[in-house]
């Protein structure tokens, strides 16, 4: 129904912002992620929108940016995951993060989010993985691979994306073992996802 808003930020809170458009003010449940985006209040905004509608209840959802959008919708549609979690999820992970999550079957990662258990993650991943696209996936790594672009090997670059995405050290060194050093570091990445996630392909 609602695609976005846009309007003046007039309140911010933990958990929502409210969004003031031609003197109704909107109050959009949304992410830590979203909120440590937005600009000072008073500030002129778009917020892109979910309306979930209950037995009992409207509730408005609104997030900074189309793909955690698009990722929320996405995860309320798995079932046994509400607004809550999906809002728990999100604001853990970016969309990006998340996509590389649920192609490597990274159910550790999802487990911490509040309110997400391990069964929960599997359904999320099971429900979610044929969703999530090559092209998702490659875009995913690629953003976390342009933080790192450095003078330093492959294996180096390839481990520190692994530390970026939430594992220690020494997790990532333990999963790139065995990789050929003139791989390219986006291939490192997958492979290590995998290796992480118990699903070894080399």
């Amino acid at each position: 129904m609602y695609y976005s808003l846009t309007g003046k930020l007039s309140h911010l809170e933990e958990g929502f912002a409210v969004v003031n458009c031609a003197g109704v003010g909107y109050k959009c449940m949304t992410t830590m992620t979203t909120l440590s985006c937005l600009p000072p209040v008073g500030s002129e905004i778009t917020l892109y929108t979910h309306l979930n509608v209950r037995e009992d209840a409207l509730d408005l959802f609104g997030f900074y940016s189309e793909s955690e959008c698009s990722a929320f919708k996405m995860l309320i549609a798995v079932s046994g995951v509400g607004p809550k979690s999906a809002l728990a999820v999100l604001s853990d992970m970016t969309p990006e993060k998340l996509s590389l999550c649920i192609a490597s079957g990274d159910v550790k990662s999802l487990t911490r989010a509040p309110g997400i258990g391990p069964k929960a993650a599997q359904r999320i991943i099971l429900e979610l993985k044929d969703k999530i696209s090559n092209e998702s996936l490659a875009s995913g790594i690629g953003d976390v691979a342009l933080q790192l672009r450095q003078e330093e090997s492959n294996t180096s670059e390839a481990a520190s994306a692994l530390v970026v995405l939430g594992y220690s050290q020494s997790q990532a060194a333990q999963a790139l073992v065995g990789i050929d050093p003139d791989t390219p570091v986006d291939e490192m990445i997958k492979r290590g996802l995998k290796a992480l996630a118990g699903r070894i392909e080399r």
